[in-house]
Protein backbone atom coordinates (compact mmCIF):
# COMPACT_ATOMS: atom_id res chain seq x y z
CA UNK A 1 0.00 0.00 0.00
CA UNK A 2 1.54 3.63 -0.68
CA UNK A 3 1.57 5.87 2.53
CA UNK A 4 0.86 8.99 2.59
CA UNK A 5 2.53 11.59 5.15
CA UNK A 6 0.32 13.66 6.39
CA UNK A 7 1.83 16.12 8.79
CA UNK A 8 0.46 16.46 12.29
CA UNK A 9 -1.42 19.76 12.71
CA UNK A 10 0.43 20.83 15.38
CA UNK A 11 3.86 20.95 12.68
CA UNK A 12 1.46 21.99 10.36
CA UNK A 13 0.70 25.22 12.12
CA UNK A 14 4.14 26.22 12.13
CA UNK A 15 4.27 26.09 8.05
CA UNK A 16 1.39 28.29 8.31
CA UNK A 17 3.37 31.18 9.68
CA UNK A 18 4.57 32.49 6.59
CA UNK A 19 5.34 36.03 5.99
CA UNK A 20 3.11 38.82 5.54
CA UNK A 21 3.74 39.54 2.10
CA UNK A 22 2.82 36.33 0.90
CA UNK A 23 -0.33 35.96 2.46
CA UNK A 24 -1.32 39.79 1.44
CA UNK A 25 -0.04 38.57 -1.95
CA UNK A 26 -2.17 35.52 -1.72
CA UNK A 27 -5.46 37.25 -0.91
CA UNK A 28 -5.10 39.55 -3.85
CA UNK A 29 -4.85 36.28 -6.12
CA UNK A 30 -8.00 34.28 -5.49
CA UNK A 31 -9.82 35.81 -8.42
CA UNK A 32 -13.07 37.00 -7.70
CA UNK A 33 -14.27 40.01 -5.61
CA UNK A 34 -15.49 39.06 -1.76
CA UNK A 35 -19.35 39.58 -1.93
CA UNK A 36 -20.58 41.15 1.31
CA UNK A 37 -22.76 39.01 4.19
CA UNK A 38 -25.70 39.45 6.67
CA UNK A 39 -23.51 37.42 9.09
CA UNK A 40 -21.80 40.50 10.30
CA UNK A 41 -17.50 40.43 10.74
CA UNK A 42 -15.97 37.90 11.70
CA UNK A 43 -15.28 36.16 15.17
CA UNK A 44 -11.37 34.54 16.24
CA UNK A 45 -12.44 31.28 14.23
CA UNK A 46 -13.03 32.71 11.04
CA UNK A 47 -9.72 34.98 11.56
CA UNK A 48 -7.44 31.99 12.14
CA UNK A 49 -9.42 30.32 8.82
CA UNK A 50 -8.72 33.11 6.76
CA UNK A 51 -5.34 33.75 7.99
CA UNK A 52 -4.91 30.04 7.66
CA UNK A 53 -6.27 30.17 3.60
CA UNK A 54 -4.17 32.96 2.88
CA UNK A 55 -0.90 31.04 4.26
CA UNK A 56 -1.63 28.31 2.01
CA UNK A 57 -2.24 30.77 -0.99
CA UNK A 58 1.36 32.09 0.02
CA UNK A 59 2.87 28.99 -0.62
CA UNK A 60 1.71 28.69 -4.32
CA UNK A 61 3.05 30.01 -7.44
CA UNK A 62 1.32 32.42 -9.69
CA UNK A 63 0.43 29.48 -11.92
CA UNK A 64 -1.30 27.60 -8.85
CA UNK A 65 -2.89 30.50 -7.71
CA UNK A 66 -4.62 30.66 -10.72
CA UNK A 67 -5.73 27.22 -10.82
CA UNK A 68 -6.85 27.13 -7.65
CA UNK A 69 -9.48 30.05 -7.91
CA UNK A 70 -13.07 30.15 -8.97
CA UNK A 71 -15.53 33.28 -8.61
CA UNK A 72 -17.49 32.97 -5.89
CA UNK A 73 -20.81 32.97 -8.36
CA UNK A 74 -19.06 30.22 -10.08
CA UNK A 75 -22.11 27.94 -10.47
CA UNK A 76 -20.75 25.10 -12.22
CA UNK A 77 -17.82 24.63 -10.04
CA UNK A 78 -19.52 25.20 -6.40
CA UNK A 79 -21.53 22.07 -7.97
CA UNK A 80 -18.48 20.14 -8.78
CA UNK A 81 -17.89 17.29 -6.42
CA UNK A 82 -19.02 14.22 -6.32
CA UNK A 83 -18.86 10.11 -4.62
CA UNK A 84 -17.27 9.00 -7.63
CA UNK A 85 -13.13 8.69 -8.55
CA UNK A 86 -11.12 10.20 -11.00
CA UNK A 87 -11.65 8.64 -14.09
CA UNK A 88 -15.50 9.01 -14.42
CA UNK A 89 -15.25 12.11 -12.65
CA UNK A 90 -12.64 15.33 -13.10
CA UNK A 91 -12.41 17.71 -10.64
CA UNK A 92 -10.82 20.92 -10.68
CA UNK A 93 -8.44 22.79 -8.59
CA UNK A 94 -5.09 21.93 -7.30
CA UNK A 95 -4.43 18.43 -7.19
CA UNK A 96 -3.10 17.01 -3.53
CA UNK A 97 -0.56 14.24 -5.31
CA UNK A 98 1.19 17.99 -7.01
CA UNK A 99 1.70 19.75 -3.39
CA UNK A 100 4.57 19.91 -1.91
CA UNK A 101 5.15 19.34 1.41
CA UNK A 102 5.03 22.36 2.96
CA UNK A 103 2.04 23.14 0.39
CA UNK A 104 0.31 20.05 2.07
CA UNK A 105 1.30 21.30 5.49
CA UNK A 106 -0.29 24.72 4.96
CA UNK A 107 -3.14 23.07 3.43
CA UNK A 108 -3.88 20.76 6.65
CA UNK A 109 -3.86 23.55 8.74
CA UNK A 110 -6.16 25.31 6.82
CA UNK A 111 -8.47 22.06 6.74
CA UNK A 112 -7.59 21.85 10.67
CA UNK A 113 -9.15 25.19 11.60
CA UNK A 114 -12.18 24.55 9.54
CA UNK A 115 -12.47 21.48 10.70
CA UNK A 116 -12.50 20.00 14.32
CA UNK A 117 -9.50 17.35 15.01
CA UNK A 118 -12.21 14.46 14.76
CA UNK A 119 -12.82 16.20 10.90
CA UNK A 120 -9.59 16.51 10.21
CA UNK A 121 -8.56 12.26 11.20
CA UNK A 122 -11.48 11.63 9.52
CA UNK A 123 -10.57 13.23 6.30
CA UNK A 124 -6.76 12.03 6.75
CA UNK A 125 -8.46 8.37 7.16
CA UNK A 126 -10.38 8.88 4.01
CA UNK A 127 -7.88 9.48 2.10
CA UNK A 128 -5.89 6.63 3.28
CA UNK A 129 -8.88 4.15 2.48
CA UNK A 130 -8.32 5.46 -0.67
CA UNK A 131 -4.57 4.53 -0.66
CA UNK A 132 -5.86 0.79 -0.04
CA UNK A 133 -8.50 0.76 -3.06
CA UNK A 134 -5.16 1.93 -5.01
CA UNK A 135 -2.92 -0.78 -3.55
CA UNK A 136 -5.32 -3.11 -4.54
CA UNK A 137 -6.83 -2.11 -7.34
CA UNK A 138 -6.89 -4.08 -10.70
CA UNK A 139 -6.98 -2.91 -14.11
CA UNK A 140 -8.55 0.58 -12.66
CA UNK A 141 -11.07 -1.08 -10.84
CA UNK A 142 -10.75 -2.16 -6.78
CA UNK A 143 -10.95 -5.92 -6.39
CA UNK A 144 -14.88 -6.94 -6.18
CA UNK A 145 -15.57 -4.15 -8.56
CA UNK A 146 -14.97 -4.55 -12.16
CA UNK A 147 -17.18 -3.40 -15.19
CA UNK A 148 -18.53 -0.20 -16.13
CA UNK A 149 -19.08 2.91 -13.55
CA UNK A 150 -21.73 2.80 -11.18
CA UNK A 151 -25.34 4.52 -12.48
CA UNK A 152 -27.91 5.62 -10.68
CA UNK A 153 -28.65 8.54 -8.12
CA UNK A 154 -25.33 9.69 -6.65
CA UNK A 155 -24.30 10.08 -10.53
CA UNK A 156 -22.33 13.26 -11.33
CA UNK A 157 -24.05 16.13 -13.04
CA UNK A 158 -24.22 15.86 -16.65
CA UNK A 159 -21.20 16.71 -18.80
CA UNK A 160 -18.83 16.49 -15.66
CA UNK A 161 -18.68 12.66 -15.87
CA UNK A 162 -15.47 11.00 -17.63
CA UNK A 163 -18.09 8.12 -19.38
CA UNK A 164 -18.71 4.71 -17.75
CA UNK A 165 -16.34 2.22 -18.34
CA UNK A 166 -13.08 4.77 -17.94
CA UNK A 167 -10.22 3.89 -16.03
CA UNK A 168 -10.91 4.59 -12.09
CA UNK A 169 -7.97 6.54 -10.14
CA UNK A 170 -7.59 6.13 -6.77
CA UNK A 171 -5.68 7.27 -4.06
CA UNK A 172 -4.50 10.10 -2.00
CA UNK A 173 -3.14 11.81 -4.68
CA UNK A 174 -6.69 13.07 -6.53
CA UNK A 175 -8.57 14.79 -4.24
CA UNK A 176 -8.50 18.40 -4.87
CA UNK A 177 -9.17 21.80 -3.17
CA UNK A 178 -10.35 25.02 -4.36
CA UNK A 179 -11.42 28.42 -3.26
CA UNK A 180 -14.62 29.91 -4.61
CA UNK A 181 -14.21 33.76 -3.72
CA UNK A 182 -11.36 35.43 -1.92
CA UNK A 183 -10.22 34.47 1.66
CA UNK A 184 -12.02 37.31 3.90
CA UNK A 185 -13.11 38.27 7.27
CA UNK A 186 -16.16 39.93 6.16
CA UNK A 187 -17.22 38.87 2.45
CA UNK A 188 -18.64 35.56 1.59
CA UNK A 189 -16.29 32.55 0.41
CA UNK A 190 -15.85 28.86 0.12
CA UNK A 191 -13.57 26.08 0.70
CA UNK A 192 -13.42 23.26 -1.63
CA UNK A 193 -11.73 20.23 -0.59
CA UNK A 194 -12.57 16.25 -1.92
CA UNK A 195 -12.15 13.37 -3.59
CA UNK A 196 -13.67 10.08 -4.09
CA UNK A 197 -15.72 8.95 -1.30
CA UNK A 198 -15.40 13.03 -0.18
CA UNK A 199 -16.55 16.62 -0.27
CA UNK A 200 -16.01 19.56 1.79
CA UNK A 201 -18.06 22.32 1.12
CA UNK A 202 -16.58 25.29 3.79
CA UNK A 203 -18.71 28.61 3.26
CA UNK A 204 -17.10 31.58 5.19
CA UNK A 205 -19.29 34.73 5.81
CA UNK A 206 -18.27 36.71 8.61
CA UNK A 207 -18.32 34.87 12.00
CA UNK A 208 -20.33 31.90 10.26
CA UNK A 209 -18.78 28.14 8.75
CA UNK A 210 -21.37 25.90 7.35
CA UNK A 211 -20.06 22.53 5.72
CA UNK A 212 -23.53 22.32 3.91
CA UNK A 213 -23.47 20.35 1.92
CA UNK A 214 -20.82 17.82 2.56
CA UNK A 215 -20.50 14.48 1.49
CA UNK A 216 -18.63 12.15 3.21
CA UNK A 217 -18.56 7.78 4.00
CA UNK A 218 -15.51 6.17 2.51
CA UNK A 219 -14.23 2.37 1.29
CA UNK A 220 -13.37 0.58 2.67
CA UNK A 221 -14.12 0.69 6.34
CA UNK A 222 -12.59 -2.08 7.22
CA UNK A 223 -9.54 -4.20 6.37
CA UNK A 224 -8.67 -7.47 6.89
CA UNK A 225 -4.96 -8.29 6.21
CA UNK A 226 -2.95 -11.11 7.86
CA UNK A 227 -6.28 -12.94 9.82
CA UNK A 228 -6.51 -9.32 11.33
CA UNK A 229 -9.53 -6.77 11.01
CA UNK A 230 -8.79 -3.41 11.91
CA UNK A 231 -10.74 -0.13 11.46
CA UNK A 232 -9.93 2.64 8.59
CA UNK A 233 -12.33 5.44 9.27
CA UNK A 234 -13.59 5.68 12.53
CA UNK A 235 -16.46 7.92 12.18
CA UNK A 236 -18.16 5.36 10.45
CA UNK A 237 -18.51 2.46 13.12
CA UNK A 238 -19.29 5.58 15.88
CA UNK A 239 -22.86 6.42 13.81
CA UNK A 240 -23.57 2.95 13.14
CA UNK A 241 -23.63 2.47 16.54
CA UNK A 242 -25.49 5.28 17.39
CA UNK A 243 -28.41 4.91 15.08
CA UNK A 244 -29.02 1.40 15.67
CA UNK A 245 -28.70 2.24 19.59
CA UNK A 246 -31.89 5.02 19.09
CA UNK A 247 -33.15 2.30 16.91
CA UNK A 248 -33.21 -0.28 19.28
CA UNK A 249 -34.57 2.18 22.03
CA UNK A 250 -38.06 2.65 20.29
CA UNK A 251 -41.04 0.53 20.72
CA UNK A 252 -42.96 -0.95 18.58
CA UNK A 253 -45.37 1.76 18.10
CA UNK A 254 -42.41 3.99 17.50
CA UNK A 255 -40.48 1.58 15.11
CA UNK A 256 -43.76 1.11 12.86
CA UNK A 257 -43.22 5.18 12.07
CA UNK A 258 -39.76 5.10 11.49
CA UNK A 259 -38.94 2.09 9.89
CA UNK A 260 -40.26 3.29 6.16
CA UNK A 261 -39.22 -0.14 3.89
CA UNK A 262 -37.04 -3.19 4.77
CA UNK A 263 -35.30 -2.52 1.77
CA UNK A 264 -31.87 0.38 1.86
CA UNK A 265 -31.73 2.87 -0.55
CA UNK A 266 -29.24 5.09 -2.03
CA UNK A 267 -28.18 9.05 -1.52
CA UNK A 268 -31.34 11.01 -2.10
CA UNK A 269 -30.13 14.49 -1.84
CA UNK A 270 -26.35 13.57 -3.11
CA UNK A 271 -24.41 15.33 -5.58
CA UNK A 272 -26.45 16.89 -8.22
CA UNK A 273 -29.44 17.31 -6.51
CA UNK A 274 -28.40 20.98 -5.10
CA UNK A 275 -32.54 22.43 -4.38
CA UNK A 276 -34.07 19.34 -4.12
CA UNK A 277 -36.58 19.27 -1.68
CA UNK A 278 -37.81 16.46 0.69
CA UNK A 279 -40.81 15.97 3.03
CA UNK A 280 -40.05 15.02 6.35
CA UNK A 281 -40.79 11.13 7.26
CA UNK A 282 -40.36 8.56 9.99
CA UNK A 283 -40.71 9.29 13.78
CA UNK A 284 -40.68 12.79 14.96
CA UNK A 285 -38.75 13.39 17.52
CA UNK A 286 -41.76 15.48 19.39
CA UNK A 287 -42.52 11.77 20.06
CA UNK A 288 -39.73 10.80 21.29
CA UNK A 289 -38.53 10.05 25.07
CA UNK A 290 -36.20 12.57 26.45
CA UNK A 291 -33.73 9.80 26.85
CA UNK A 292 -34.86 9.14 23.03
CA UNK A 293 -33.91 12.51 21.88
CA UNK A 294 -30.70 13.11 23.29
CA UNK A 295 -29.91 10.01 21.61
CA UNK A 296 -31.31 11.84 18.28
CA UNK A 297 -29.07 14.26 19.22
CA UNK A 298 -25.82 12.46 19.88
CA UNK A 299 -26.58 10.95 15.83
CA UNK A 300 -26.64 14.45 14.74
CA UNK A 301 -23.16 15.19 16.73
CA UNK A 302 -21.53 12.46 15.21
CA UNK A 303 -22.00 14.13 11.73
CA UNK A 304 -21.86 17.88 12.13
CA UNK A 305 -18.83 17.25 14.45
CA UNK A 306 -16.58 17.47 12.31
CA UNK A 307 -17.14 20.66 12.08
CA UNK A 308 -14.58 23.27 14.67
CA UNK A 309 -16.33 23.56 17.93
CA UNK A 310 -16.99 27.42 17.55
CA UNK A 311 -18.74 26.95 14.37
CA UNK A 312 -20.69 23.57 15.90
CA UNK A 313 -22.03 25.13 18.51
CA UNK A 314 -24.07 27.57 16.44
CA UNK A 315 -25.46 24.79 13.94
CA UNK A 316 -26.35 22.48 17.39
CA UNK A 317 -28.17 25.33 18.80
CA UNK A 318 -30.59 25.54 15.80
CA UNK A 319 -30.93 22.23 15.75
CA UNK A 320 -32.01 21.77 19.50
CA UNK A 321 -34.47 24.60 18.63
CA UNK A 322 -35.90 22.84 15.98
CA UNK A 323 -35.78 19.23 17.92
CA UNK A 324 -39.69 19.13 18.22
CA UNK A 325 -39.90 19.18 14.12
CA UNK A 326 -36.90 16.86 13.42
CA UNK A 327 -37.97 13.34 12.21
CA UNK A 328 -36.09 10.18 12.04
CA UNK A 329 -36.71 7.54 9.42
CA UNK A 330 -35.05 4.09 8.69
CA UNK A 331 -34.99 2.32 4.91
CA UNK A 332 -33.83 -1.75 5.61
CA UNK A 333 -33.18 -4.48 7.48
CA UNK A 334 -33.75 -3.88 10.96
CA UNK A 335 -31.24 -6.89 12.55
CA UNK A 336 -27.96 -4.44 12.24
CA UNK A 337 -27.38 -5.16 8.93
CA UNK A 338 -26.57 -2.50 6.61
CA UNK A 339 -29.32 0.13 6.52
CA UNK A 340 -30.32 3.41 5.14
CA UNK A 341 -31.29 6.29 7.78
CA UNK A 342 -32.01 10.14 7.79
CA UNK A 343 -32.16 12.79 10.14
CA UNK A 344 -34.43 15.48 8.75
CA UNK A 345 -34.51 18.71 10.59
CA UNK A 346 -34.78 22.27 9.21
CA UNK A 347 -31.54 22.99 9.32
CA UNK A 348 -30.11 19.45 8.99
CA UNK A 349 -30.83 16.57 6.67
CA UNK A 350 -28.73 13.73 7.63
CA UNK A 351 -28.13 10.89 5.27
CA UNK A 352 -26.64 7.29 5.51
CA UNK A 353 -26.20 5.18 2.50
CA UNK A 354 -24.74 1.71 2.67
CA UNK A 355 -23.67 0.81 -0.76
CA UNK A 356 -23.27 -3.09 -1.96
CA UNK A 357 -20.58 -2.50 -4.67
CA UNK A 358 -17.49 -4.30 -3.40
CA UNK A 359 -19.29 -6.77 -1.36
CA UNK A 360 -20.07 -5.63 2.47
CA UNK A 361 -22.38 -3.05 2.14
CA UNK A 362 -21.85 -1.86 5.51
CA UNK A 363 -17.62 -1.20 4.15
CA UNK A 364 -18.76 1.37 1.56
CA UNK A 365 -20.62 4.27 2.59
CA UNK A 366 -22.02 7.50 1.14
CA UNK A 367 -23.06 9.70 3.35
CA UNK A 368 -24.79 13.32 3.33
CA UNK A 369 -25.30 16.74 5.43
CA UNK A 370 -27.15 19.72 3.99
CA UNK A 371 -28.71 22.61 5.87
CA UNK A 372 -31.86 22.72 3.44
CA UNK A 373 -31.76 26.45 4.43
CA UNK A 374 -28.97 27.51 4.00
CA UNK A 375 -26.90 25.09 1.73
CA UNK A 376 -23.50 26.94 0.57
CA UNK A 377 -24.17 29.79 3.23
CA UNK A 378 -27.03 30.48 0.55
CA UNK A 379 -28.85 32.27 3.85
CA UNK A 380 -26.09 34.40 4.67
CA UNK A 381 -24.86 36.25 1.64
CA UNK A 382 -26.78 38.75 -1.04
Amino acid sequence: MTRRTWIPLTAALGAVALSLSLMNASAGSAGAPTVSTAAGNADAQTQQIVTAAQAFLGTLSAAQRQSVAFAFTDSAQRARWSNFPTGIFQRQGLRWGDLNATQRAALTALLGSVLSPDGLKMVQQQMAADDILKAESTGGAPQGQTGPAPTGQGQPPAGRSGGPGGALVFGSDEYYVAFLGTPSATGAWTLQFGGHHLAINATVAGKNVTLSPSLTGGQPVRRTSGGKTTTVIDKVPQEIRDASALLGSLSAAQKARAVISSQSIDLVLGPGQDGRTLQPEGLSAATMTAAQQTALLKLIQDRLGILNADDLKARMTDIRKNLAKTTFAWYGPTNGSAAYYRVSAPTAIIEFSPQSMGGDATNHLHNMYRDPSNDYGAAWTK
